[in-house]
């Protein structure tokens, strides 16, 4: 049966994909991002190959009645919500420390753990965690009426917290947590919730932290190649068997509370 699925944070490079591949497997998608001109051409796009099976709709997932109203131009474009797929988040570099380890700091300037703003790490655990709560507050109250399904998008640094970024390791182990117990909160109105938790996916978010001008792999990225078993990142395309196992009922229909890594082996592999 052909879903109406809501996917939050769809103008980045996963969830897009995500949504033209569901909406080629026959599905209505409905695109909520806060730049509406990324997912409105991501829409355009989706709609030229299968009419009618996308809309595009201007969300931010940390305000609730705005919420509330992307909910309703979904509802009246498709009549029903099947499945929200969470995946709006991010870091920032305010919320990030410069070196790796304290006392290996270069330069004067360099900003340490001590520095960082409460502010700063207030926004990057919020965007992941509260952007992954209220939408699902919002979507939720109207599939619990009929069931349905939740997916929200983790990550491997919520098994395995990466250095420099303490305060997006901290909201996606958040976010894990949160999967496990809304999977038991919405278990008698038949929603399942799971997770999947990507390794290392080069996105433009994280672009310039792994490559550098020329296009070379920097320091950081060489390292996380190093202690990945395939000894690459991953593609897309490679979450999709994924979200579509997870996201049908048929298959997956006695799994709930689950957060699936997909790292290439990165949370197997001790280093040794």
């Amino acid at each position: 049966m052909n879903k109406v699925i809501v996917i939050t944070g769809a103008g980045g490079v996963l969830c897009s994909a995500f949504a033209r591949a569901l909406a080629a497997d026959g599905h209505f998608v409905a695109l909520l991002d806060k730049n509406e001109q990324a997912v409105t051409a991501i829409a355009e796009e989706i709609n030229a190959a299968q009419p009618g099976h996308a809309i595009a709709v201007g969300a931010n997932v940390l305000d609730k009645e705005n919420l509330i109203a992307a909910r309703d131009t979904v509802l009246a474009a498709f009549q029903k919500i099947d499945v929200l797929i969470n995946d709006a988040g991010g870091n920032h570099p305010r919320g990030t420390t410069t070196a790796e380890r304290l006392g290996e700091e270069e330069t004067a300037d360099a900003r340490r753990f001590f520095d960082l703003n409460a502010d700063d790490l207030s926004f990057v655990f919020d965007l992941n965690c509260i952007g992954t709560l209220l939408p699902t507050q919002v979507f939720c109250e109207v599939m619990a009426e009929n069931g349905g399904c939740v997916l929200n998008v983790s990550s491997m640094n919520a098994f395995r917290p990466l250095t420099k970024i303490p305060a997006y390791s901290a909201a996606k182990a958040a976010v894990s947590n949160l999967t496990q117990w809304l999977a038991v909160h919405f278990s008698k109105c038949n929603i399942r919730v799971n997770a999947i938790a990507p390794g290392f996916f080069v996105t433009n978010q994280n672009y310039a932290l792994l490559f550098d001008e020329s296009g070379e792999p920097t320091a950081r990225a060489q390292k996380i190649i190093a202690h990945t078993p395939l000894g690459r990142f991953g593609k897309p395309e490679e979450l999709l068997g994924a979200v579509r196992f997870l996201l049908d009922e048929t298959q997956s229909g006695f799994l709930t509370g689950v957060v699936l890594p997909i790292d290439g082996g990165f949370s197997a592999y001790s280093g040794v």
